[in-house]
């Protein structure tokens, strides 16, 4: 704290600018999708800051192509099955990683973890192609099973459980217990923060995902990814509803973050995540 008072002042002002502008930048785009919901369609291409008119004709037309509401429940759903999925697989992989050592150990954790790297682009066909031979094309299915392992996440609760302190797993073993109860015992709440900042990144991670539901998803009423592009055609775009469809899309997240605001901090400065 001494250091901190004694730094100059033209510092402090000179980082609390530097804050604001990256921060204006960052909530320009969002602002100025809300803008573009609120503009009529005769200012939708309008460049001034506010619109001469407000109007939520935009959102009553949204509400009356698509079924908004069921598409969100259903994105949801996805997302909440998308990040408990994650949630497990890692869990069981890092404890199975730092618990034992088995022939190839190395090489197995470096090819999980090589995972993280490889970009979707490259597994988009072979996860394709698998998919529509099992006939779960154009379900959510098709969206949640690919999904549901990650190397990010192995990665991160890997390096939680390195640190966990051996003499609770080894009184656990003189205690009797076995290494399913251990786990669920012992580990799971003792990394509750870093489940919980896990837990977050995935489902926010697979709410914004776009390009894999578009492509495996063909019915417009599935989820928010594939409905907005209902206002997408060939006879011209309706950029007022295609950014009133995506403010909705939104919302549940920034209601989500400010009604956990609190939690959401606080997992992710336990966890150690910057």
């Amino acid at each position: 704290m001494d250091k901190l008072e004694r730094r100059p002042r033209w510092q402090v002002v000179t980082g609390h600018a530097v804050l604001a502008v990256v921060s204006a930048l960052s909530v320009f785009p969002i602002a100025w999708m809300y803008l573009t919901s609120l503009r009529p369609a005769s200012d939708v291409y309008d460049q001034s800051p506010l619109p001469a008119a407000l109007t939520f004709g935009n959102y009553a037309y949204v509400w009356q192509t698509i079924p908004i509401g069921r598409m969100l429940v259903n994105t949801f759903v996805m997302a909440a099955l998308v990040s408990l999925g994650q949630l497990l697989v890692s869990l069981f992989a890092a404890y199975a990683f730092t618990r034992w050592r088995f022939p190839g150990h190395r090489l197995v954790f470096l090819m999980f973890a090589c995972t993280f790297l490889v970009p979707i682009q490259v597994s988009m066909i072979p996860n394709y192609v698998t998919l529509s031979q099992f006939g779960w094309l154009d379900t959510l299915a098709a969206v949640i099973v690919p999904q549901v392992t990650g190397g990010f996440a192995v990665l991160m609760l890997y390096q939680h459980m390195r640190a966990f302190p051996k003499d609770l797993l080894d009184a656990a073993r003189m205690d009797g217990r076995s290494s399913w109860g251990t786990l669920w015992t012992v580990v799971v709440p003792n990394l509750r923060p870093a489940l919980a900042a896990l837990a977050i990144l995935m489902f926010v991670n697979a709410w914004n995902e776009y390009f894999w539901p578009a492509l495996v998803l063909r019915r417009a009423d599935s989820v928010v990814q594939v409905g907005i592009r209902a206002f997408l055609g060939a006879e011209g775009d309706d950029w007022g509803a295609l950014m009133a469809a995506a403010g909705l899309t939104c919302l549940p997240i920034f209601v989500v973050y400010v009604l956990l605001q609190r939690q959401v901090l606080d997992a992710f400065v336990r966890s150690g995540l910057r």
